[in-house]
């Protein structure tokens, strides 16, 4: 008996040493994940959390260049937390897509309790022993009757399985906060984040997270190319 051939050309072209080509693996699942256009209060450097300004002429200048970067995009869904720097946002991205923004509560920014409307000096001046912890080790759990850390992450975390989920094989662009972003983020490459911001997210920014297979990977942070010619707040 003559010794078989080694594999054909075509054989060979399905699969290279157990590595299946990219035409032939499972589409991925994508969130586009954009946070909000400046605010007022980004502007004066006033911590947020949950409380609820407007966007700024330059935030509404951000937010129309990231619609202009997405309007060709095939997307599945736009989503937006119900905030109204980031629903102002996702108002521009609709427009130019011609879809609905559907608002979600649980993409809001963290509530960060009695520090919300106030400057960071004057936290240093009201609640000196909080500051201190946090400039220490940042912790949400350190934030006077803030949400915490915990629920903050499985809030996020429950918010994002069910837009993959929902879309396990297509796009969807989230618009939301930084540190909604920041926690998607580190969920990839598996640490909590308690606080810690170790990704910079600027306003109007593009981040996207992929999911394959249950395989997560992050595939942009904080792009923007779009916003060049606009001087960051």
């Amino acid at each position: 008996m003559s010794e078989s051939a080694g594999p054909t050309a075509s054989s060979g072209a399905a699969q290279i040493d157990g590595v299946v080509p990219a035409q032939s693996r499972p589409p991925a699942a994508r969130l586009i994940l954009i946070r909000h256009g400046e605010s007022t209060w980004n502007r004066e450097r006033r911590i947020q959390g949950q409380l609820d300004p407007p966007l700024s002429e330059q935030g509404h200048e951000q937010a129309r260049r990231v619609a202009g970067r997405l309007a060709r995009r095939q997307v599945e869904a736009l989503y937006t937390s119900d905030l109204l720097r980031a629903s102002q946002t996702a108002d521009a991205i609709a427009s130019a897509l011609g879809v609905e923004a559907k608002p979600m509560k649980e993409l809001r920014e963290i509530f960060l309790g009695d520090w919300e409307g106030l400057h960071t000096d004057e936290l240093a001046q009201r609640f000196p022993d909080a500051w201190h912890a946090w400039t220490r080790e940042p912790s949400w759990d350190v934030v006077p009757r803030g949400e915490g850390a915990s629920a903050f992450e499985t809030r996020v975390a429950s918010a994002l399985e069910h837009l993959f989920e929902a879309h396990s094989h297509g796009d969807a662009i989230v618009v939301t906060h930084g540190g909604v972003i920041q926690i998607a983020l580190h969920s990839v490459v598996g640490r909590p984040s308690h606080g810690l911001f170790p990704f910079r997210i600027s306003n109007g920014s593009v981040s996207i997270v992929e999911r394959r297979n249950s395989r997560m990977v992050i595939a942009t942070v904080n792009d923007t190319s779009h916003l060049e010619g606009i001087q960051e707040g």
